[in-house]
């Protein structure tokens, strides 16, 4: 049995009449159990490109099995066509991986021309033969399966949203801020950048927006090792998956936690949380 997945709202609300439940008498006091993002995972070392499986769940069937796994909320990868025209989910900066010519994913239009990016499909992994989603696409999945969107807005985006030409760069901001827009009152959506370049202007936009809460609620990542192809043992992480879980009984902030092997986390938590 995997541990229950617990909305924000849920976790406030335990965590108000304590940040643990008492087990009978006698037994030992376990801590909420947390809300699990999944992420799919990317090797580390060199040339990590030549061994990824194409593992991110950037696409429905990639949703449905980190929710199969335990997931409560998912963290996926958002990159820009060609001069910002479209928002699609994948994570490389190149199409390595997918059908057809490799090229840089900002290099190609998403539907127009010979060597467009919608139709191509994954070539190797998990995921093989499932195809590139549309930020809004890949959205309305996550919604339809109750699982809370962390996206990542990778940097390879800011080529449009930080281009000279104001035309190039408000198409881009609008293919990145108003998706979010359409949904945040029926979705909670998170977003994120790792580029100290496009941080403050990602920011920037999303509080003109109205945006604000998409910027906080963030999970902890939790792994204690990094990802490799085949996959380290998921026992390399236990050592801070136990840190992480004791934090619990010691704090009142709402508890998310981000990991890249979901399956065995939500497996490991299992009689060790409430």
């Amino acid at each position: 049995m995997r541990p229950r997945t617990w909305t924000t709202a849920a976790v406030s609300a335990a965590l108000l009449v304590g940040t643990a439940q008492v087990s009978p008498a006698g037994a030992t006091a376990l801590p909420v159990c947390p809300t699990v993002f999944g992420h799919g995972g990317y090797p580390t070392g060199e040339n990590p490109w030549e061994r990824d499986q194409i593992r991110q769940p950037n696409h429905p069937k990639g949703l449905a099995a980190q929710k199969a796994w335990g997931a409560g909320g998912v963290e996926a990868d958002l990159q820009l066509t060609k001069n910002g025209t479209k928002g699609v989910m994948w994570h490389n900066t190149t199409t390595n991986g997918l059908t057809g010519t490799r090229k840089p994913i900002t290099e190609l239009w998403w539907a127009t021309g010979t060597e467009q990016l919608k139709g191509r499909t994954i070539t190797r992994g998990p995921y093989t033969g499932e195809t590139v989603y549309t930020f809004r696409e890949w959205l309305d999945s996550a919604r339809s399966m109750r699982l809370v969107p962390l996206v990542e807005l990778k940097g390879e985006a800011k080529q449009s949203l930080l281009n000279s030409d104001p035309a190039i760069r408000e198409t881009a901001w609008k293919e990145v801020i108003a998706p979010i827009s359409e949904r945040i009152s029926s979705q909670e959506i998170m977003i994120y950048t790792h580029d100290a370049a496009l941080k403050p202007e990602l920011d920037k936009r999303v509080r003109e927006a109205g945006l604000a809460a998409a910027l906080t609620g963030r999970p902890s990542w939790v792994d204690g090792i990094g990802w490799e192809e085949p996959p380290p043992a998921a026992s390399g992480n236990h050592a801070s998956w136990q840190a992480e879980l004791a934090r619990l009984g010691s704090t009142t902030a709402p508890a998310r936690m981000a990991t890249s092997w979901t399956k065995d986390f939500t497996t490991w938590l299992d009689g060790k949380c409430v």
